[in-house]
């Protein structure tokens, strides 16, 4: 799970935008949830029954540290040890863009979850256009640190693509949570012109099967 934001205390911002939507005594399940901290803050703050898939061995013992219930598992591959909306959230935080297959996970984290919060750098924000076409280099902030030769992020979207996508995938999106600067983003302005304005974005989205 990339770096994000953090607030004086340390937490990642988007953990808290999280966290303020997931219901007490919640079935849980977090995608690539890295080192296992935003399922441990669920679990401690809402008691919430967690389970979680990672990649990365070494982050995965890191998790086990934490009593926490991780696998280490490829999501790429699918979700088939899992049934049909058995978890009432799924969440996939700063993942999808680094995923191979993210139309696969998608089905599948739809197909597994009541409903998914899915987090993503939105490569239209004006920085990044402006300093892609300035410089003439990929750009990089805060938000994507990264080098082209060493990033995670293959698959780069846009809020426009994610809002493209679920009208042509019969995704129902029940909230969108606009930040810039680890800021949320609110006014017309952002509502209309998001894809532009907003560094990140937070669906909150869902599907009747």
């Amino acid at each position: 799970m990339n770096n994000h934001y953090k607030d004086s205390k340390g937490l990642h911002l988007n953990y808290a935008l999280i966290q303020e939507r997931i219901e007490p005594e919640s079935k849980v399940l977090d995608l690539g949830c890295g080192n296992g901290y935003l399922l441990k803050l669920l679990k401690d703050t809402k008691n919430i029954k967690g389970n979680g898939i990672e990649i990365s061995q070494d982050e995965v013992i890191q998790c086990l540290e934490k009593g926490l219930s991780v696998i280490q598992g490829n999501i790429d591959k699918g979700l088939k040890q899992f049934a049909d909306k058995s978890y009432d959230y799924v969440i996939l935080n700063q993942t999808l863009q680094s995923t191979y297959n993210p139309d696969y996970v998608m089905e599948e984290m739809l197909r597994v979850g009541k409903k998914c919060i899915v987090s993503f750098p939105n490569f239209a924000y004006w920085r990044v256009r402006f300093n892609y076409f300035f410089s003439g280099n990929m750009p990089k902030s805060k938000v994507l640190p990264f080098e082209w030769y060493n990033t995670p992020n293959i698959h780069l979207l846009t809020i426009k693509d994610f809002f493209e996508f679920s009208k042509m995938h019969n995704i129902t999106i029940l909230e969108g949570i606009y930040t810039t600067r680890a800021n949320i983003r609110k006014g017309i302005q952002y509502s209309i012109f998001s894809n532009f304005f907003a560094e990140e974005a937070i669906f909150i989205i869902t599907r009747d099967n």
